[in-house]
């Protein structure tokens, strides 16, 4: 039973207050909800659209996009409700840790390791990719790739990274203030692309809006760790389009909607977390929301989702290109630029307050939760969390992983919405500032909705997931079950308790 003990919320609010370790409020409504779009609005924006048209959904990717934003909405509803009751650092790891029990908590706060790593690396990677296409843009031949005998290295991640780490080791308020002008300008490109999508829209590409069930052309081993979960469970031939294509697109495009989760790690460092996080996260998620169908909308108007499957890698600067205007690619690509540098700021914040949250209970080594007396933010942690993201995204094919991040993230909404449930048989008496409407049923639905998206996701995706699980474990059994600082608790108290029955005999 030790690996289900949970931790009492009355620890979690003492420990986020012990002296050299605490982190300052400083943030506001305003700044949840940039960080929100700042952290969703991202090059993905300008890709995943276009290629959950091209592949899976054609006109009704615009459908995908709201299915996924119904699944987040849901979910953050129940995140909003456990911040409120416990605002502390550390999101669905530390919500998990006092419902589910440790060995629960373990296996989220691994998988959101999993997804703001992935997704910081994955980001940076990209980031240094685009710059290269900005420089081309001016005239500049700047390479994204410097060869070193028989080593590559991606320099642009290594620049990204390393000043977001030292904004974030300066203060969270000070990196949120300079990632509130990036997401504004990003904001505004994104803005300019609808409307000027939207002068070369014709009616008869939206038709037909959900196109008829096509069989994919995968085959032999490669073709079966290719197709979704739930096609080799269930046998059905893996196909496009159709019904399931749309929701098929919902899980591709799902990874636009990473990072509100995020945004709930910083639940510690927010000013009055009961009205400000509901208010922040919500606000933040409605705005990325209408970017998206606005985007979807011009990009399927614009062209015919079969010539954009018939491109390799297509992308809203395809749509241009492919109605004449060539000069909205650059517009395109400093867009994708700007909106990448905010998502990996938030990423590596993220990153480092779960790792925190984690150190602080002992389940990874506590000095990594000692935090600074100047700028009361964990420095030491946040250096390392940059540095192993730039090393990662600087010198591997990180790329290859991106589902990787949708399947962190969902597994964490999975248990999150369930554990709302738990927390309030558990604690009737809490009363969180948001409370989840309609009883019992939107955390249920959300968990269902998100589990449906997993296994909408590559069978490929799910053997990297169970090989990911594999090592938590052996890292939990290895080191966390012993030096948990719940163990050491209730082994003293276990000792106590031996000694008294030894006395009395």
């Amino acid at each position: 039973m030790s690996l289900f003990r949970t931790k009492p919320i009355e620890n979690s609010l003492a420990d986020a207050d012990e002296p050299g370790r605490r982190l300052k409020r400083s943030l506001t409504t305003w700044d949840l909800m940039i960080m929100g779009v700042a952290v969703a609005v991202g090059a993905g924006i300008f890709s995943v659209g276009a290629k959950a048209a091209a592949e899976f959904s054609g006109p009704a990717v615009t459908v995908s996009f709201i299915l996924a934003a119904i699944t987040c909405a849901l979910a953050i509803m129940c995140y909003a409700e456990f911040a409120t009751a416990i605002p502390v650092a550390g999101s669905a790891y530390v919500f998990s840790y006092a419902t589910m029990g440790e060995l629960v908590a373990w296996i989220i706060g691994w998988n959101l390791i999993l997804e703001l790593f992935t997704a910081a690396a994955v980001i940076a990677k990209y980031w240094g990719i685009y710059l290269s296409e900005v420089f081309a843009l001016i005239g500049l031949d700047v390479p994204a790739t410097l060869h070193f005998g028989p080593i590559d290295l991606t320099w642009g991640p290594f620049l990204i990274v390393t000043v977001f780490t030292i904004l974030l080791v300066m203060g969270t308020k000070l990196s949120a203030q300079v990632g509130n002008v990036f997401t504004i300008i990003k904001v505004g490109v994104v803005l300019f692309v609808i409307v000027a999508g939207f002068f070369y829209v014709k009616a008869e590409n939206y038709t037909p809006f959900i196109p008829d069930s096509v069989p994919t052309s995968g085959s032999g081993s490669e073709g079966v760790l290719q197709q979704s979960l739930f096609s080799f469970v269930t046998g059905a031939a893996p196909a496009q389009y159709g019904l399931l294509g749309v929701f098929a697109g919902a899980a591709v495009v799902f990874f636009a909607f990473i990072g509100f989760d995020v945004v709930a790690t910083s639940a510690e460092e927010v000013k009055d977390p009961g009205k400000t996080l509901p208010r922040g996260i919500f606000a933040g998620l409605a705005v990325v929301t209408l970017l998206y169908i606005g985007v979807s909308l011009a990009l399927t108007g614009m062209v015919s989702y079969t010539d954009l499957a018939s491109v390799e890698s297509p992308n809203l600067a395809t749509a241009f290109s492919l109605v004449g205007n060539n000069g909205a690619a650059a517009v395109i690509a400093v867009g994708s630029l700007i909106g990448l540098t905010t998502v990996i700021m938030v990423l590596l914040m993220g990153l480092a307050r779960v790792v925190l949250a984690m150190s602080r209970d002992g389940l990874l080594p506590r000095a990594l939760s000692r935090t600074s007396d100047k700028h009361a933010t964990p420095a030491r942690l946040q250096i390392l969390c940059g540095a192993l993201v730039a090393l990662v995204a600087g010198f591997t094919q990180v790329d290859v992983l991106e589902e990787m991040i949708n399947i962190g993230t969902l597994s964490a909404f999975v248990v999150v919405s369930l554990g709302i449930l738990v927390l309030r048989k558990k604690r009737p008496d809490l009363r969180p500032a948001f409370r989840v409407p309609f009883g019992p049923v939107i955390p249920v639905l959300s968990a269902l909705l998100c589990l449906y998206l997993m296994t909408n996701l590559a069978v490929e995706t799910w053997i990297y997931f169970a090989g990911w699980l594999l090592i938590g474990f052996l890292l939990y059994f290895a080191y966390g079950q012993r030096h948990s600082r719940l163990n050491e608790k209730f082994s003293s108290v276990a000792a106590a308790e031996s000694a008294t029955d030894t006395s009395g005999a």
